[in-house]
């Protein structure tokens, strides 16, 4: 099945955090900082995915404040410290009431492995590591950090027939 008949049938985007929605890096401070950056265009990329009615879910094995800070703003759910991201992904499915094969999974690390063999749409950043390309039906152009949930965003809206109507206020438009 091709990445586009795969991106239809989405009904929920699970991420990654670090190495996916950040670059991979973690900051610490002598005083107990820390510190990851995330980019604008992902955000945004998730708000429009939840403006059509696509659901949006974070799974992480770390715990970390920040995380749970932006998560907060976007309005996205988050579970922290799930280091068996195949338990993650079936726990999501009954919360969620989604089958796996509506989930696309982004991922980049050997945790993500159980979570992308489980899932309908397994997507991977370029920077990910082999084994993690190698299992994935999709991967970005941009890498993690850098707009590539952004760009997975864009994709399974225009596999969908979405994209344009997710554009039109931007413009100042409304398609009927």
């Amino acid at each position: 099945m091709s990445p586009i008949e795969r991106a239809k049938r989405v009904r929920l985007l699970v991420c990654d955090v670090d190495g996916v929605l950040t670059d991979g890096r973690i900051i610490y401070g002598t005083d107990g900082f820390e510190a990851k950056a995330f980019h604008t265009l992902d955000g945004l990329g998730m708000q429009a995915l939840k403006g059509a009615g696509i659901g949006v879910q974070w799974l992480t094995a770390r715990s970390s404040d920040i995380v749970t800070r932006r998560a907060e703003e976007l309005g996205i759910s988050v579970l922290q410290g799930i280091r068996d991201k195949g338990a993650g992904i079936a726990s999501i499915c009954q919360s969620k009431n989604v089958s796996s094969e509506e989930i696309a999974y982004m991922g980049d690390d050997w945790l993500d492995l159980p979570a992308l063999t489980r899932v309908g749409f397994a997507c991977a950043v370029p920077n990910a590591s082999p084994a993690v390309k190698a299992r994935a039906h999709w991967i970005s152009e941009a890498r993690g950090g850098q707009g590539a949930v952004r760009e997975l965003a864009e994709f399974i809206l225009a596999a969908q027939g979405k994209l344009d109507e997710a554009i039109a206020p931007y413009l100042g438009v409304t398609l009927q």
